[in-house]
Parts: structure tokens; C-alpha cells; sequence
């Protein structure tokens, strides 16, 4: 697995991932996005299931939700080692930072804060249900999608978000070919993804859970 490089649009808080291609630098603004390529399996939607055999403990049991996966590289979020819960607020004050704006006492609530991965984890991303699509969206019909703007969060404290959503910091990221070798040298599996899975609120029994669905998918 290796690094890729990111460009922030907002500080301390998301990742411009619309037309991402992991694995190469990002494009830059005025860049035109990549042209896109036939998915690689598995797709995005599934989910990544560590393999007792996994020898890099950053993902011992970890369970990816793999968002992008095409001959360019693969991109996903670790969605089971949740930090802690986080008032909406405060996550956009820090993404405010800096810039003359002031608190919106419209925004109400709390969020779940997982650690999605150990690449750039100071970048977020918003993991929610795919009723809601905003600016940057990328949707995974009738399964999940993934918001990297601060817009969403705004939305979510106005109670005119998704209907289940949750908040990751940073990502995993492999360029081209190397999660299809991981996968053959047997260091993952993989399901068919599930918002039952993906949004459960026992985080603990996920990776249990994960691999029974794998196991009765064969």
C-alpha cells in the first residue's frame, strides 16, 4: 500500500475525491479529471475484509469500504475503529479556521468520528446513505455514497442531511495492481456490500459479521 498525494480544499477536514485516481497525483483544479476506466473487482460498494493473515497490524480485522477500484489504483475507507462523537459544530469551526465566518446556531447535533486510514488522516470524509447528493458526491446506487465538502455536515446540523451517515478521517489507498496482488497473496477478502453492514451501529462484531456474509456468499 503507498501514500498518495492530496490536495486540501478546506483545511484539516476533506479530500476533493470526485474523478479520483489514487496511485498518481491528484488533479489539481484547473486540471481535467481522468478519464474513466472499467471497474476492477472487486467494485466499488464491496467490502474489504482483513484476513487473519494480515500481516500489517494498522489493518488487523479492519473492514474497508471500497469507494474506487479501477486499473489506476483502488481507494477505500476503514469503517470499523471508531475514535468518538463530535458536535457538527465544532468540525466546521476547525474546518473554518482562519476565515472570517461566523458560527451558524442553525447547526445542531453530533457525529461519529471513525479512523478511515493511515493515509492522510488530518482529511475527512462523510460515509452516508445515497438519499441525499450534494456537491462532490460519489454515489454507489442503492448502496452508499461518500460527501468530501463541508456541505453536507451543514446540512446533517439543519436536520436535512441523509438518513444514516457517519464522519472518517483519512484513507486507504493502493496503487495500480497492488490490492489485486494483496487479495491473491490472500491478505483480504471480499463481500458484497450491505448498508446494513456499513452503517451498523456494533462496530465491535463488524469484522466477525463481514466474514460470515463473505462465507455465505460462496
Amino acid at each position: 500500500m503507498r501514500k498518495s498525494r492530496g490536495r486540501r480544499i478546506v483545511p484539516a477536514a476533506f479530500l476533493l475525491a470526485a474523478g479520483l485516481a489514487l496511485g498518481a497525483a491528484l488533479p489539481s483544479a484547473d486540471d481535467t479529471p481522468p478519464a474513466k476506466t472499467e471497474t476492477a473487482d472487486p467494485p466499488p460498494g464491496d467490502l474489504l475484509i482483513a484476513s487473519d493473515k494480515m500481516g500489517d497490524p494498522r489493518f488487523s480485522h479492519a473492514v474497508i469500504l471500497i469507494l474506487s477500484h479501477d486499473a489506476k489504483g483502488a481507494f477505500g475507507i476503514v469503517i470499523n475503529r471508531p475514535l468518538e462523537e463530535k458536535p457538527i459544530a465544532d468540525i466546521l469551526a476547525a474546518a473554518a479556521e482562519g476565515k472570517d465566518q461566523k458560527p451558524d446556531p442553525d447547526i445542531k447535533g453530533k457525529i461519529r468520528i471513525f479512523a478511515g486510514g493511515p493515509v492522510q488522516p488530518e482529511l475527512g470524509f462523510v460515509i452516508h446513505t445515497p438519499d441525499y447528493k450534494g456537491a462532490g458526491t460519489l454515489t454507489v446506487p442503492n448502496i452508499v455514497a461518500m460527501t468530501p465538502t463541508t456541505g453536507i455536515l451543514r446540512d446533517i446540523g439543519r436536520q436535512k442531511g441523509p438518513t444514516k451517515y457517519f464522519f472518517a478521517l483519512g484513507y486507504a489507498g493502493w496503487g495500480p495492481g497492488q490490492l489485486d496482488d494483496e487479495i491473491q497473496h490472500h491478505d483480504w477478502f471480499s463481500t458484497p456490500g450491505d448498508p446494513k453492514l456499513i452503517f451498523d451501529d456494533d462496530r465491535g462484531a463488524l469484522w466477525k459479521r463481514a466474514i460470515e456474509r463473505r462465507t455465505q456468499d460462496l
